[in-house]
């Protein structure tokens, strides 16, 4: 199978108009990796074509950074692809803080998605040793928001 253009632009298209961030292929010796990126949120769609080495590289890649990145406690990730908020609004006070002791259920922060405000409740009590997003910031779904030990 060869990746003609009419195709990655289909491909392209599927991405710019759903929910995922990133699509890879790979047939023999071709490989394609699209993917959209919400830095300043408006998408970008990039396409590259890595050489097959490279793409059997990656993963080990990845997982050494995992190792390396080992955080304390359980990490509580992102339910929604959205903008996250420490408080409910920019003038009041966050909902937690590094060393607060949470409940499990208890609002420790908010992501906006589609101009809704949701309400992200803590999955099990503990105390928090670990914010790993910026307020306002992008966050995709499954990104780890915060470490609760």
């Amino acid at each position: 199978m060869k990746f003609d253009i009419e195709y990655i632009e289909k491909l392209a298209k599927v991405l710019a108009d759903g929910s995922l961030t990133e699509i890879s292929l790979e047939d023999g010796e071709q490989a394609i990796t699209i993917r959209k990126e919400m830095i300043t949120g408006t998408p970008v769609v990039a396409a590259a074509a890595p050489a097959p080495q490279a793409v059997q590289a990656a993963p080990q890649a990845a997982s050494a950074t995992a190792k390396e990145e080992v955080k304390r406690g359980k990490p509580l990730t992102s339910p929604m692809v959205g903008t996250f908020y420490k408080s409910p609004s920019p003038d009041a006070k966050p909902f937690v803080e590094v060393g607060q002791t949470v409940k499990q259920g208890e609002v420790v922060c908010i992501v906006e998605a589609m101009k809704l405000m949701n309400e992200i409740e803590s999955e099990f009590s503990g105390t928090i040793t670990e914010i790993c997003v910026e307020n306002g910031q992008p966050v995709e779904f499954g990104q780890v928001l915060m470490y609760i030990e």
